[in-house]
């Protein structure tokens, strides 16, 4: 059944390579293969390590970074409980290489933590940063791989091609995954359970169901937002059981229940690789009382007790009012359809199109129709839940949908007439002039039917636009342009202006009548404006801008 189902789901050479010895030009593609799957993620490192090097810290980072640290000094979870351990521990192997010097006697919130570890221990920020980000990339290319495996799987080795092409230029990824941050690694990590379930449809279940738990673990050690494909994944560890063996029940249960036991296994073992004795304390930091349904959900949950109260927390959050900007309009609250239409502003058009012609490929190929379950499922139930989230803050909540639908974008190749490959690979060189015409500025882009990066910032903010990753192009931009002018800045971010040299006071903080010379105002706060801000950038005219991110105004 296994070798049938392998035969059915890999057409072409790659299915009857034992029936007939090789041809010559069949054994030069096969070398191309590895020579283009380098190629392509040599380009994906260069952009991911170049975005890295030239990006000062984001909003979220210096938490992250503060936290590994600490998890390395003391052994303990302490800070930045709302978030599991695992992409913070990744993280902790960077900042591991970095020896940074850590000041034992800090006593203070985590904010403050990551801010006092950059800026005010001693540390090269630029240099510590670097190295922290450097194993999410390392992890964003070994998951690129993990596509390419995948679409291999399904459609053959061009369909893998594909689909490592589309992941390895999304900028959503390549923005994301050259960050110090988790939603690259805990997406990666839920694919390649998927993909190990797949393999385990295939054959050999026994070797393949328990890794698939352990990745499954890993995406739920790094992020709470996989949580809700774990009932997915557990149907898909059955129906992959159920393929092999049908109309053996106990058999399909044993399978669910297999890769639940082996990813509750990963959560615990993440908490003790940090703290050995568990040794996690409620009253480090303030934890919500949850009621009703989900005060149950968390008291049922099979997992540390520091996991649960992260997961109080994230409830905690959702009931917070945050405010949202949409095309110029900025709300309180969350729209239902802010992350579709995120998605279809900062997505390349060639890659929204393969995206559709590879679910629908999915769907209607009766060869293929056994991985749809296995491709679209997951992806679908993780952007409906993140729908339905509080916070409208960018389309890294569903950086998922990348890395999913580009293995289901490569078995459009799988469709038989010619002119499918034809018209594949000029979506493909479509994605590839878009993508790598944002270089570097990857995580304000957006398609060019809203006008590219430049104009992003005019429907869309925070994550999606400005994290405050460019406050060190600012500093050269205000030394090389504006040298003796009177400056003075709003900015939104996790760096610390001064270290830059950045001498500038807020103008919120004085009267209008005194604010004369350079406003530089992060896009984030210029979207949301009111008040002060709203009537000094009312009087004033833009002159500059800084990364697609920052605009200079004249005052």
């Amino acid at each position: 059944m296994a070798r049938e189902l392998h035969t059915t789901l890999e057409p072409g050479p790659a299915s009857d390579a034992g029936a007939a010895r090789p041809t010559p030009s069949a054994r030069r593609r096969r070398r191309l293969v590895p020579l283009l799957v380098v190629l392509l993620l040599a380009q994906m490192a260069v952009a991911m390590v170049t975005s890295a090097v030239r990006q000062t810290p984001t909003i979220d980072e210096p938490v992250y970074v503060a936290t590994a640290a600490d998890y390395l000094r003391e052994h303990r979870v302490r800070y930045n409980p709302e978030h599991p351990p695992l992409g913070k521990l990744v993280v902790a192997v960077g900042v591991a290489l970095a020896h940074p010097h850590v000041d034992a006697s800090f006593t203070g919130t985590q904010e403050t933590a990551g801010r006092h570890l950059l800026y005010e221990s001693g540390n090269d920020p630029w240099r510590l940063m670097l190295w922290a980000r450097l194993p999410v990339i390392a992890l964003t290319l070994l998951f690129g791989l993990v596509v390419f495996a995948f679409a291999r799987d399904l459609a053959g080795p061009v369909a893998a091609l594909t689909a490592l092409a589309l992941y390895a230029f999304s900028p959503d990824v390549v923005a994301h995954g050259s960050l110090a941050t988790l939603d690259v690694p805990a997406a990666g990590f839920l694919l390649t359970s998927v993909w190990l379930l797949w393999r385990a449809r295939l054959g050999r279940p026994r070797l393949f169901l328990p890794l698939a738990g352990v990745a499954l673990g890993a995406g739920l050690a790094t992020k709470m937002s996989m949580l809700p494909a774990v009932p997915v994944l557990m149907a898909l560890a059955a129906l992959a059981m159920w393929t092999r063996r049908p109309r053996d029940l106990r058999k399909a249960l044993s399978a669910a229940g297999v890769v639940a036991v082996a990813a509750v296994a990963a959560v615990w073992v993440s908490y003790l690789v940090v703290d050995p004795l568990l040794r996690w304390d409620p009253r480090s930091t303030h934890v919500p009382v949850v009621h009703g349904a989900r005060g149950l959900l968390v008291r049922l949950m099979p997992f540390p007790e520091a996991y649960r109260d992260g997961m109080r927390i994230q409830f905690g959050l959702e009931n917070e009012t945050w405010q949202g900007f949409l095309f110029g309009h900025v709300y309180s609250g969350s729209r239902w359809y802010y992350l579709p239409v995120a998605l279809v502003v900062k997505t390349p058009l060639g890659m929204l199109a393969l995206w559709t012609a590879g679910a629908v490929a999915l769907l209607a190929v009766r060869r293929l129709r056994p991985a749809a379950p296995y491709v679209l499922v997951p992806a679908a139930v993780l952007l409906a839940s993140a729908m339905t989230g509080s916070r409208d803050l960018g389309t890294r909540y569903a950086v998922f949908l990348p890395m999913f639908l580009a293995v289901a974008a490569g078995c459009v190749l799988a469709v038989r007439p010619r002119w499918t490959r034809v018209a594949a690979a000029v979506l493909v060189a479509f994605v590839a002039v878009s993508s790598l015409r944002t270089f570097p500025y990857y995580l304000p882009y957006s398609n060019e039917a809203f006008g590219g990066p430049a104009k992003t910032h005019l429907r869309l903010h925070d994550s999606n636009v400005d994290w405050g990753q460019d406050l060190g192009r600012l500093a050269h931009r205000l030394h090389s342009r504006y040298r003796g002018e009177r400056v003075w800045l709003v900015y939104k971010g996790g760096g610390v202006p001064a270290y830059y040299g950045i001498k500038a006071p807020d103008p919120r903080r004085v009267p209008a009548r005194q604010v004369h010379g350079v406003l530089a105002v992060s896009d984030s706060a210029a979207a949301k404006a009111k008040g002060r801000l709203a009537l000094l950038l009312h009087s004033s005219r833009a002159v500059d801008e800084v990364g697609h991110s920052i605009t200079l105004y004249r005052r």
